[in-house]
């Protein structure tokens, strides 16, 4: 691969075993599969999501040993609190659980926490748990790890819509002034790249309103193994499958650099 198609793919070498390992710049996972796992083992769906966050936390650990510079979960989408109260009682207890017993290690491995998603709704101590996280890493230059917490993608678009409407409707802005690369800067984090490979697990194939308008010339890798059972090795075979795609950006091959 060439420079100038290593730069357009987001791909980094790293050496891994004594050979090289190619990683995408940032990885984005849609954390799918953990009610049936717990089902398939006759467990309550609690426990699904409580294994779901221990297989977070280890791939957490694998981004940040393979050089990916960006991680992006989709910890909790704003349709999910359509389900049964008691299970959104659950993973409340399990996000609090985890920035509490978490936050530390995170801050002290170099991984700085973003948090993408509506806040003006949940409770105050899910805020302040939120921007605890972000403000205790702000500092950190390895990883960042991205939690797309109370997210929708339609509503994110919807959101940056409607705030270039207002500068127009106030004459800071000219509707032909409205471009793709204008509405990106008003999304939730307009600095941080698209994801290069978005992967999901539990072998649906669906993005599910996750990224939907960064995601434009995002690979997307479907793995049938549920979440809670994700690991080091599923994602290095996930990122295998990226590699072999050959990414075109709406053009020619741009990974062979022919």
């Amino acid at each position: 691969m060439s420079d100038a198609a290593r730069s357009r793919s987001g791909a980094e070498p790293l050496p891994q075993g004594g050979g090289s390992f190619e990683v995408p710049r940032h990885v984005a996972i849609i954390m799918d599969g953990n009610g049936r796992w717990a089902a398939a083992r006759g467990l309550p769906r609690v426990e699904g999501h409580r294994r779901g966050v221990e297989a977070l936390r280890r791939t957490v650990r694998a981004a940040g040993d393979l050089g990916i510079s960006f991680l992006t979960i989709f910890s909790f989408s704003s349709e999910n609190w359509s389900r049964p109260p008691s299970e959104i009682t659950d993973l409340m207890g399990l996000l609090r659980r985890f920035i509490r017993k978490d936050l530390a290690e995170l801050r002290n491995s170099n991984v700085r926490v973003r948090i993408i998603g509506e806040r003006d709704d949940l409770d105050r101590d899910i805020c302040l748990l939120l921007q605890e996280a972000e403000d205790l890493t702000r500092n950190n230059d390895g990883l960042t790890l991205v939690v797309a917490f109370n997210y929708g993608a339609r509503h994110e678009i919807a959101r940056a819509a409607r705030q270039l409407a207002i500068e127009v409707a106030t004459g800071r802005l000219s509707a032909d002034d409205i471009t793709p690369e204008r509405l990106g800067t008003h999304l939730h984090a307009p600095d941080i790249p698209d994801p290069d490979v978005i992967i999901r697990t539990s072998g649906e194939q669906r993005l599910s309103n996750f990224l939907l308008w960064q995601a434009a010339y995002s690979e997307l890798v479907f793995v049938p193994i549920n979440w809670p059972d994700f690991d080091r090795a599923a994602l290095e075979s996930a990122i295998e499958e990226y590699r072999r795609r050959e990414r075109r950006f709406g053009g020619l091959v741009a990974n062979t650099g022919s």
